[in-house]
């Protein structure tokens, strides 16, 4: 019988640490209309310390990257978890909006950043070359499990025993899940006595040394700066439009709140497997072109949107949609480490993500701008698409060197 490669394990662990970022990234969320009811703090000041975390989340995952790379994803993912556990203690303590600011916004903002951001794309590129695409998949597809299982959990919890119990819960969630990645998490095969799965035959295991000058080398180069801007697109139409005023536009067409909550749902579910299918696609095809198709169908998609106003038609944008939300993620973090080596994948892709996020966060600004200026969405949704679009024509241009991966491994 065939020994399972280990590497398979640590996926499992680091699948697990990513689940609890995400359920912790959803606890602002789920628990700000019992907060504000409890507290009587105002949506306003609770919304504030959620967008410091969003940012904060952003800027954690370039940090995360360049220690993961100098010093290892299995301490800093300790490091992250138990950040997470204390962010989410203190919250349960919190009577000043102060502390709000400090354990929502600060705390939970760093805590997700360094574990949720890169340690996906670190662990698939490090352990990985064949089914790389789908392991990085895996992960995104995690990502998205995290809030279809954490929302509903947190919004039950905080119903039936209180806001403050929940932050309990969550804690220690999180401290559980110290457990697997303190025993079994590695930090590449190497320490194992294995190489990457899908290595040359023969070859020595390969000791993981990131180039301490990567930034600098990135910056320099066009196709860092091509992948920055697609995925600043990426954050802007996905999470930052989409994710935050999709509710708010289908109440304006007439829906309830629970039908749109709905649809949403139906969206991160299709989201799941948009995900792992572009794993395994990533894996059999040229990423630039799946990136253009991804980034084309989503262009589309949101220029129909202004004209989707029924349940019947939200639902067809919803399945579209959701089935290349994040569908973007593995065959970004392949050009990546395609381009910038596998072993500089958390330096490079951190700053990548980052830049999805201020994609996100301007969106989300921008997209209530234009809501509360012209009483629509309409304006909004259609330079998304435009943008969609000049996306997928960017994403031809992106460089990808056909043997760099293969010689690294």
């Amino acid at each position: 019988m065939r020994k399972l490669f280990y590497g398979w394990i640590v996926v499992a662990v680091a699948v697990v640490a990513t689940l609890i970022a995400a359920g912790n990234r959803s606890v602002p969320g789920a628990l700000i209309q019992p907060l504000h009811d409890s507290t009587g703090w105002a949506i306003q000041s609770i919304s504030f310390a959620t967008a410091i975390g969003l940012v904060l989340f952003g800027l954690g995952a370039p940090l995360s990257g360049y220690l993961m790379d100098r010093f290892g994803p299995r301490r800093i993912t300790l490091f992250g978890l138990g950040l997470m556990t204390l962010s989410m203690a203190l919250s349960a303590l919190m009577t000043q909006v102060w502390q709000l600011n400090l354990v929502w916004g600060v705390l939970s903002g760093v805590a997700t950043g360094v574990v949720g951001g890169v340690l996906g794309a670190t662990v698939a590129n490090r352990w990985f070359i064949q089914h790389r695409g789908l392991v990085t998949g895996l992960f995104g597809a995690a990502t998205s499990a995290g809030q279809l299982i954490f929302i509903p959990a947190l919004v039950f919890w905080a119903s039936g025993l209180g806001w403050r119990e929940a932050s309990w819960i969550m804690a220690a969630v999180s401290l559980l899940a110290l457990l697997p990645v303190w025993f079994f998490m590695k930090d590449s095969p190497a320490e194992m006595g294995l190489r990457a799965l899908g290595a040359a035959p023969g070859s020595a295991p390969m000791k993981v040394t990131a180039d301490p000058g990567i930034l600098g080398k990135a910056l320099r180069a066009p196709t860092f700066w091509l992948l920055a801007t697609t995925f600043f697109i990426c954050g802007a139409t996905s999470n930052g439009l989409v994710g935050v005023h999709f509710i708010p536009y289908a109440v304006s067409c007439g829906l309830t709140p629970t039908t749109a909550s709905g649809i949403l749902a139906v969206m991160g579910a299709l989201n799941f497997v948009g995900t792992l299918a572009s794993g395994y696609l990533t894996d059999r095809y040229d990423p630039r072109v799946l990136l253009s198709l991804y980034y084309g169908f989503r262009g589309l998609s949101l220029l129909f949107l202004p004209f989707a106003t029924t349940p019947e038609t939200l639902l067809i944008f919803a399945v579209v949609f959701g089935l290349d939300y994040i569908a973007t993620v593995p065959p970004t973090v392949a050009l990546v480490a395609d381009n910038f080596g596998r072993q500089n994948v958390g330096t490079v892709y951190g700053w990548v993500f980052a830049a999805h996020q201020l994609g996100a966060a301007a969106a989300a600004w921008a997209g209530g701008a234009a809501r509360d200026a012209l009483g629509e969405y309409n304006l909004a949704f259609l330079l998304a698409g435009a943008i969609g679009i000049a996306a997928a024509l960017l994403s031809l241009g992106i460089r990808k060197p056909p043997k760099l991966a293969a010689a690294q491994g």
